[in-house]
């Protein structure tokens, strides 16, 4: 199954891989995350991207390790301000949003979905999955 692409034309786009080592990856990739927003002057709320990004690495580098295998952040800020975040791992089991999480964990992708405009996921051509998350700006994006 292809990626589904947003049907909007790119202002930026970005990706880098992390290998799967908790908690050095979540805390680099919120970093990188950071940095890149506050440098397209991202219109929405950073600190949001960065939590979502987080959830989703967090839960990536915790439910899809695989031997051989890195996760994929990418990011990508379309015309309208939308922001898309992916976040990619090798393993093809789909994540299940919990609306009462049981004990300490499951909390993440709850916290995804009420912050994200669209939260889904689908299967990579290659291998695993890619989790998405739309996230809409607060203010007019500029032009």
């Amino acid at each position: 199954m292809p990626d589904p692409q947003p049907s909007t034309t790119l202002v930026h786009d970005w990706s880098m891989g992390y290998p799967m080592t908790p908690p050095r990856t979540v805390r680099l990739a919120r970093l990188h995350v950071r940095r890149r927003l506050t440098m397209w002057s991202w219109a929405g709320e950073v600190d949001d991207a960065v939590l979502v990004t987080s959830e989703l690495v967090a839960n990536a580098v915790r439910h899809g390790r695989l031997p051989g295998h890195e996760l994929w952040v990418r990011l990508r800020e379309l015309e309208t301000g939308v922001l898309v975040v992916d976040v990619s791992d090798p393993v093809r089991v789909f994540p299940e949003v919990k609306e009462e999480p049981e004990g300490e964990g499951g909390r993440g992708l709850l916290v995804v979905a009420r912050l994200a405009t669209r939260l889904e996921w689908f299967p990579r051509a290659e291998v695993g999955k890619t989790v998405r998350a739309l996230l809409v700006p607060v203010r007019p994006p500029r032009g």
